[in-house]
């Protein structure tokens, strides 16, 4: 199953992701991570985006989606792939449905995290991740805190807070992220591929839920 994940920043799609990869199997392919992936590993594909982000330009479609070819074949014994940071708008999404589909693939559904703007807004400032970014766990000091002040539970390194976790940045991402959206939403609405979830500051997003909501889906298809 490949699902495109949709949803503002800060309304949980790094969670739902680790625990699609966790209990369904589905890979995680976070847009970020893979350029910074490919930059790092100075492929011919991360040295072309370098150029264009270092003159402060968006990377072309045409070598994302090269790069998430490339990604798709690395996890050919998974269930699947979960899409997070892209598309973006409705070319991104026409040109990853042309990709899957020469790969005789195809999304599956467009999973929309609806969370409304001031939840979000709270829930981030209150957020804290690991600062081992080989685990990555992520804390709320309101609804998920951690059993020791400011410490993973899982690994033991020292919580931390991203720059970009204040009021005045997300309220200014939130207003791009629904300007750029709108037009993707309704793309996937006329593909009939939404499955929307409404969720608030204070849902703690678990297995059973996600599980759920593929099941849901499934079965009312």
């Amino acid at each position: 199953m490949n699902i495109v994940l949709l949803g503002g920043p800060g309304s949980g799609k790094g969670t739902v992701s680790n625990l699609l990869e966790k209990t369904q199997n589905i890979a995680h392919i976070a847009t970020g991570d893979m350029f910074r992936e490919e930059i790092k590993n100075e492929t011919e594909l991360g040295k072309k985006a370098q150029e264009f982000m270092n003159k402060g330009m968006l990377v072309p479609d045409e070598i994302t989606i090269n790069m998430l070819k490339g990604k798709i074949n690395q996890y050919k014994n998974a269930n699947g792939v979960v899409f997070d940071g892209f598309p973006r708008n409705r070319n991104q999404a026409e040109a990853l449905e042309k990709m899957l589909e020469e790969m005789g693939q195809k999304v599956d559904v467009a999973l929309y995290l609806d969370m409304p703007d001031e939840d979000i807004i709270y829930r981030t400032v209150k957020r804290r991740i690991c600062s081992n970014k080989d685990c990555g766990e992520i804390y709320n000091l309101e609804f998920k805190k951690p059993k020791q002040e400011g410490i993973c539970d899982i690994c033991g390194s020292k919580l931390i807070q991203r720059k970009d976790d204040n009021e005045e940045t997300i309220t200014n991402r939130l207003k791009v992220y629904h300007e750029q959206s709108k037009d993707l939403i309704k793309y996937y609405e006329e593909k009939k591929l939404i499955y929307r979830v409404e969720l608030h500051a204070n849902i703690d997003i678990t297995e059973e839920m996600t599980k759920e909501w593929l099941a849901n889906y499934n079965s009312n298809r």
